[in-house]
């Protein structure tokens, strides 16, 4: 059964549609508008094996706080879409990632209740022209509406490209080990019986 998501959120803000496949080949079409975003959603793409689709029209002429924390909604939707009832999946996914002088971990449990913590501070307040208080609101995004446990933890690092490009490799690697389908688990993944 394919593990796919399309969302459509139209709002005064941003028009999105996108759409997920967990089991795919980390293939990305992506068109936000925002630059350095596409370019973060291209590598989360690659790096959790993902075939992800995202078209958004947002209002750039204000800025890109909206565009930015709608597309996290929406990705955060699709992930809990793409999931489904849980059944046979890993749950838990870790991974600590280097990118050149950084260092990031990124945890997470897909497990049904909401919770973000984001330890992770960068040296300057733009990447290019994008704000990096964005990535904050973007994981939160993600976090809640994919109803996920996630904590995200920069060791150390010096140069905010490379911390937001971990952030997100991190997190992929987490992800596609998460829903990862494991052979050994049968029904959902918890002692209660559901997630």
């Amino acid at each position: 059964m394919p593990r796919t998501a399309a969302i459509t959120r139209n709002t005064a803000e941003t028009q999105i549609s996108l759409s997920l496949n967990l089991d795919g080949s980390g293939q990305a079409q992506i068109a936000t508008g925002v630059g350095f975003l596409d370019h973060m959603l291209t590598l989360l793409t690659k790096h959790g094996l993902f075939d992800l689709s995202v078209t958004c029209k947002g209002d750039l002429h204000i800025d890109a706080h909206h565009t930015t924390e709608d597309v996290g909604i929406c990705l955060g939707q699709a992930l809990k879409q793409a999931i489904g009832d849980k059944q046979g999946i890993t749950r838990y996914g870790y991974w600590t990632l280097p990118m050149e002088e950084t260092l990031v971990t990124s945890a997470l449990d897909l497990s049904g209740r909401v919770k973000f913590i984001y330890n992770v501070k960068f040296p300057t307040e733009k990447v290019g022209e994008f704000d990096t208080e964005l990535f904050e609101e973007f994981w939160h995004s993600v976090a809640a509406n994919a109803a996920m446990n996630l904590h995200l933890l920069l060791h150390y690092g010096t140069n905010s490209h490379h911390i937001a490009e971990a952030t997100f490799k991190a997190t992929a690697r987490a992800l596609r080990q998460a829903v990862t389908i494991d052979p050994r688990q049968t029904g959902v993944p918890s002692s209660k019986g559901s997630l």
